[in-house]
């Protein structure tokens, strides 16, 4: 069976046991704070677990696509080096809210497995929840008894909480689990050894290829455990583990979900899959990585410097690595592979393709900068596995793996790995205390610790009220307190609400609750899993009262103005740029938005302009708002509503339309066009490879940024005493840059007779040319003046200090004295402690900065001593 096949049988299957078949959720997650990605099938369901959610069906069964690289999710390290782990899979899964339990769940997974796929029973095994004493839990019985339908007991193995009890994090719905794992050795070797004893041991021919959850329990913040309401089933397979199975391979790399691409990447390197075990690890590596790379863009995630922006960037960099150092790519490869998966999997997912391009061109961007500094990391790493590799224990500094990733975007993995193949490890304990203190410094808000709901009130579901009225006669259904950083604040739920909880781009609602003549002002309106939570600095004094919730009416309509007028901008950067625009992200609230866009190049002033004079003009028509607040997603298509780029919507969809701009939108809007009055674009700027970011404002808003720019230009005009003020401004200009070169001529005599002179005084000692400058002196000075005595050859030592208006140091040392093992950063982290500050830098050129001049002098004598000795 193609892979293809094997997906729809299983799809076929659950359908024809009463499963809705619905699609896959997007992998980037949003309004949910507790995870980056879709790390397991059933995040799309938790607030149907929660109960904050009706589900779409009562049975429902999907292929979803994952990401684990972090937490206790996190395969990256055995990605590639063995034959089942992956960064990117898909997990196939049935669920039941509700409905049907352990029987139905363990006798279609057997049927499934043994009757539809063949495959032979006397391979699989099972697992069954043992029981933990300490959480007063008992052993599963109930499965282990069912399981004997189908296996003799001793296929059937008793697990720890560790493996067969599933939790979806430190508190929530949770409950017992029975893996089904199969033994996919040849004869002799099962005859040898009994798979029972392989199950759960890291045998890779004895797998865990189905895992069918229990939820059964709640667990509370202070850890019990209490029975839910309504049992539900959460069952996860492997894709790629099933494919390998039922295609008669011995690794997942051997399937056709990934040879295609294997394939390619050889046919790009000149080189055979098979040929070298190196080679074959980065083959598997940029397979893997591709996928996960392409599917996050796809849904939205571009590489960045944070969050799960970050994620992306490390894993795309890690395929670049391997390609460089196993398979000579000095090239962009991985952006050339990004076709032949959209072609692959593009039928199952076909944002593959629609985002193709943008894929491609972020991809190649990403490579071309990575591998631009690739090369200076290496080098850097060598040095320093040069310096140490006399020494006991062939060690790497965590300052070095710190500079490595701090300077120069190296992961600390990465770093490791490379280290790890020649024979070094990395001091990891140095690095992560070096990164906690980075993170501190940067940290801005310390972690939340949030109590448990407290029930008030029992709602069947939580509806919004705000596209009619943005005032409701409403109870608590529950509410919570959070403590952070020694304040406290609450969230509150209601039973319904119209107050608009941040998401989609769109900032959360303010205003009151009154509460039987007390008033509770709610400072922000979130939603999380499905939940709007109202954030209120204190409770009322009775939460069982009556209440009236009431929302900021006039920050409400400024923010709907902004919102409609992000849709009227689509629909004219796609007119006059051309259908490939494509919204990439936005953020409006009362005081402006912010819209970005697919878009490859810079939007010109006269671009813009035709833009801004279109969405004026449909202000001006004054088209009413009209809303198709639930109708299929079929007939929203045949509208020609767009759909946002990495959104997951249902069967039923709200559809809002201005004239002939048609989006699928859940926001608060104007009531027509008109209501926004005016639109000024004020700023066009590049987000990213192929993301352009517009900034504009709407209404009110746009005439005060208006009117502040007037009066900037009238003050001006009376600065220069000029009617034309462009003239001016170009005079000046102009001026400036003839008087810039001067001092820049002038400034590049005193560097070079000050070169000479400090050459002529400088201390010789064991053949170095130790050089020392200590005078106030801009920073920018200095290292000019480094960097001209680095041009000068020889074995030369330039250390300098400045105090003002901070002290400063900066040490320069020629290629020869790092050569003889010296490191400019090492020296300066020592010699910083003097100043009270800490620095780094590169072997050889580093700087530090500090609060305290009066060390100066004793910093200075720390390096000449590391230097002369």
């Amino acid at each position: 069976m193609t892979s293809q096949q094997i997906r729809q049988t299983f799809f076929d299957f659950f359908k024809s046991k009463g499963h809705l078949i619905v699609p896959s959720a997007p992998m980037v997650v949003k309004n949910d704070p507790t995870l980056m990605f879709t790390n397991a099938g059933m995040n799309q369901f938790k607030d149907c677990f929660f109960g904050h959610s009706q589900p779409p069906c009562q049975r429902v069964a999907d292929t979803q696509k994952c990401l684990r690289v972090s937490g206790k999710h996190n395969d990256l390290e055995e990605v590639g080096h063995d034959t089942y782990h992956h960064t990117m899979f898909e997990m196939l899964g049935n669920w039941s809210f509700g409905d049907y339990f352990k029987q139905e769940a363990i006798d279609w997974a057997w049927e499934l497995l043994t009757e539809r796929y063949g495959i032979a029973p006397d391979r699989l095994y099972a697992t069954v929840f043992e029981g933990d004493e300490a959480n007063s839990v008992e052993r599963d019985s109930e499965a282990f008894e069912l399981w004997k339908k189908y296996l003799p007991q001793e296929r059937i193995v008793l697990g720890s909480k560790k493996d067969n009890f599933w939790e979806m994090g430190d508190t929530g719905p949770c409950g017992p689990c029975t893996e089904i794992h199969i033994d996919l050795r040849p004869d002799t070797a099962r005859r040898r050894t009994d798979g029972a004893a392989l199950v759960n041991a890291g045998t890779p021919m004895v797998i865990e290829i189905w895992n069918l959850v229990f939820i059964q329990f709640d667990r509370r913040a202070d850890g019990r455990l209490e029975a839910l309401p309504a049992k539900h089933i959460d069952t996860g397979m492997g894709f790629e583990r099933l494919c390998m199975t039922l295609q008669g391979k011995t690794s997942n790399y051997d399937t056709d979900i990934f040879q295609p691409i294997i394939q390619k990447i050889a046919d790009l390197s000149g080189r055979r899959y098979g040929g070298s075990p190196e080679g074959d690890v980065a083959m598997r590596v940029i397979a893997d990585h591709l996928r996960a790379v392409c599917f996050a863009i796809a849904d939205g995630q571009l590489p960045a410097n944070a969050k799960a922006g970050y994620v992306i960037r490390r894993i795309l960099r890690r395929a670049v690595r391997y390609g460089y150092t196993f398979l000579g790519f000095t090239q962009p490869v991985l952006c050339r592979l990004a076709g032949t998966l959209a072609e692959q999997m593009g039928g199952v997912f076909p944002e593959l393709k629609a985002q193709q391009t943008l894929i491609e061109k972020v991809i190649g961007e990403e490579e071309t900068a990575f591998l631009k500094t690739l090369e200076v990391g290496i080098g850097l790493l060598e040095t320093e596995m040069g310096k140490n590799a006399s020494h006991s224990g062939r060690r790497i500094s965590g300052s070095a793996a710190f500079v490595l990733y701090d300077t120069y975007g190296f992961p600390y993995d990465l770093t490791a790995l490379m280290a790890k193949e020649k024979g070094f490890d990395v001091d990891e304990k140095e690095f992560l205390k070096l990164l906690g203190e980075q993170k501190e410094r940067s940290r801005n808000a310390a972690a939340a610790e949030t109590d448990d709901w407290t029930e008030v009130h029992p709602a069947d579901s939580i509806g919004f009220t705000g596209y009619d009225t943005l005032e409701t006669r409403t109870r608590i259904v529950r509410y919570r307190r959070v403590k952070s950083r020694g304040s406290e604040h609450y969230q509150i739920a209601l039973a319904e609400t119209p107050f608009y909880g941040e998401s989609g781009g769109q900032a959360g609602d303010t205003g009151v609750l009154m509460v039987g003549g007390e008033e509770i002002k709610v400072v922000a309106t979130q939603k999380e899993n499905g939940l709007t939570l109202h954030i209120t600095e204190r409770l009322p004094a009775s939460v069982q009262a009556d209440v009236a919730a009431r929302v900021d009416a006039p920050l409400r309509l400024l923010a709907a103005n902004h919102h409609s007028a992000t849709h009227l901008l689509h629909f004219a950067l796609r007119r006059v740029l051309g259908s490939h625009v494509e919204q990439r992200g936005s953020m409006v609230s009362a005081e402006g938005l912010r819209f970005d866009f697919s878009h490859f190049q810079k939007v010109t002033d006269a671009e813009l302009e035709q833009a801004e004079r279109l969405v004026n003009a449909l202000i001006r028509a004054n088209s009413p708002m009209i809303e198709r607040r639930s109708i299929p997603v079929e007939e929203a298509r045949k509208l020609g509503a767009m759909a946002l780029f990495g959104e997951k919507y249902g069967d039923r969809v709200r559809v809002v339309q201005f004239g002939d701009s048609v989006e699928l939108c859940g926001g608060t809007h104007a009531a027509a066009s008109g209501q926004i009055g005016y639109f000024k674009i004020f700023s066009e700027t590049a987000v990213s490879a192929g993301v352009r970011r517009i900034e504009a404002a709407a209404g009110e808003k746009a005439e005060e940024k208006l009117y502040a720019m007037q009066s900037a230009v009238s003050k001006i005009r009376q600065m220069f005493n000029v009617s034309d003020i462009r003239a001016a401004v170009s005079k000046v200009i102009n001026e400036n840059t003839e008087l810039r070169r001067q001092v820049k001529d002038y400034t590049k005599e005193i560097v070079a007779h000050l070169k000479e002179s400090l050459l002529q005084s400088a201390e010789v000692r064991n053949g170095i040319k130790y050089i020392e400058f200590v005078k106030d002196v801009p920073a920018e000075k200095i290292r000019e003046l480094a960097f001209e005595l680095r041009a000068c050859g020889g074995d030369i030592v330039f250390a300098a200090a400045t105090s003002a208006p901070n002290p400063l140091l900066m040490l320069m040392l020629s290629d020869s004295i790092v050569g003889r093992g010296f490191n400019a950063a090492d020296i300066i982290r020592e010699a910083a402690r003097s100043i009270g500050g800490s620095g780094g830098g590169q072997p050889f050129l580093a700087t530090a900065g500090g609060k305290n001049p009066e060390g100066i002098a004793s910093a200075m004598g720390i390096i000449r001593g590391r230097v002369l000795g």
